[in-house]
């Protein structure tokens, strides 16, 4: 059997179980799902590590809506990396823009500079990006290590010749995470025609 990546995003200790039991490889934590995920607590955090295997990726977002960042938000983000790296998450999920449509690079060399993790996931921020190969270069320049997107679209069935495209060009770093519309008939249908093995969903 071919072998891919599942992200199942979570937001409680029943949905991480879940995630687990329906083979899920990895999740990615937050809070408030419903309006796209805000950083969770630390006590979640270690409820979730506690009663589950599989490695956790924390997203971090100090609020819903734009990611054009105040330097107090930054601040607040990066104290969040720090934090969990620190209490042993295996990754931060983080993204930020300037307003021009580009990932604000002085930003995320500050919030990589203090994550002391295993991975670091540049979230959907990116699919608001103006230009997305030139988006790709700068996160892998920054040492990313994944890209969550949809290649720009409300759902990645349309985004699938930009998603392909981006996973030719990254060549396996940073990896390609598929995320928006993700179902076992959408990972079967990437797995055979595309070179994407690497999928995120929430299962909502």
């Amino acid at each position: 059997m071919q072998r891919y990546t599942l992200e199942c995003c979570v937001d409680s200790v029943e949905s991480a179980l879940a995630a687990e039991k329906g083979g899920a490889t990895r999740l990615e934590l937050c809070s408030a799902l419903v309006v796209g995920g805000l950083s969770p607590s630390v006590a979640l955090f270690h409820a979730v590590k506690e009663r589950c295997s599989l490695p956790i990726n924390v997203l971090l977002r100090p609020r819903y809506g734009d990611f054009c960042y105040t330097d107090a938000e930054i601040d607040v983000l990066r104290r969040e990396v720090e934090l969990f790296c620190a209490e042993g998450a295996n990754g931060v999920v983080i993204g930020c823009l300037a307003p021009d449509g580009s990932l604000h690079e002085t930003h995320l060399r500050t919030l990589i500079s203090v994550a002391d993790c295993k991975e670091i996931t540049l979230h959907r921020a990116f699919d608001m990006c103006a230009d997305p190969m030139a988006a790709l270069q700068t996160a892998k320049a920054l040492g990313f290590t994944s890209i969550l997107t949809s290649g720009a679209q409300n759902h990645c069935r349309e985004g699938k010749a930009l998603l392909t495209a981006l996973a030719n060009a990254a060549q396996g770093t940073p990896e390609i995470l598929v995320g928006a519309g993700v179902s076992a008939e959408i990972i079967a249908d990437f797995l055979r025609d595309t070179p994407l093995k690497s999928f995120h969903m929430s299962g909502k």
